[in-house]
């Protein structure tokens, strides 16, 4: 059974998607503002798990390495969703089987090519969980803008925690 944490950023995966379903391409493209497109948070999000995931915890290029462009500091950009959605999910299967063999005791450590040596593990991981909900707001924003005066329902949140009930880490 994978950490909780580990279960805790896949709850959190699961509802990203949820709140991006129907987002139409054109409409991921759009900027209302110093609101990022919705292409580009998905890339965003892709690049911060395959940096810490690939680079940082495996040392090793991940598999998506375009989703770069959307990493923190770089210029603007609106990427296509469907490339960007295509890159997450080859990027999150591919980290999968690393992040379901961590030990409570590795969650203490620093990923192994960390460097600045900030976070250690597990607080990486709670890092992305709080990065996926503050990009999920800003996509939710995005898509009240998008619909203007429609009454189009968007997803509620956090809805049913089904799959990511409590338990304590299990002891090493």
């Amino acid at each position: 059974m994978a950490h909780v944490l580990v279960e805790q950023l896949r709850f959190t995966r699961r509802h990203w998607q949820r709140g991006l379903t129907d987002v139409t391409a054109a409409e991921a493209l759009q900027r209302h503002g110093r609101i990022n497109p919705i292409g580009w948070m998905v890339g965003h999000l892709a690049s911060h798990e395959q940096y810490l995931w690939f680079m940082e915890g495996q040392q090793q290029e991940g598999p998506a390495p375009q989703v770069y462009a959307c990493a923190y500091d770089q210029p603007a950009s609106t990427p296509p969703l469907d490339e960007m959605w295509e890159a997450w999910q080859k990027i999150t299967t591919a980290a999968d089987p690393w992040l379901d063999s961590l030990t409570s005791a590795q969650m203490e450590e620093y990923l192994p090519g960390d460097e600045r040596q900030v976070e250690n593990t597990g607080s990486a991981i709670l890092h992305v969980i709080y990065h996926y909900w503050y990009h999920l707001g800003e996509a939710m924003a995005a898509r009240q803008l998008l619909a203007g005066d429609s009454q189009h329902p968007l997803p509620e949140f956090p809805g049913p925690l089904v799959g990511a009930f409590w338990r304590a880490p299990d002891p090493d």
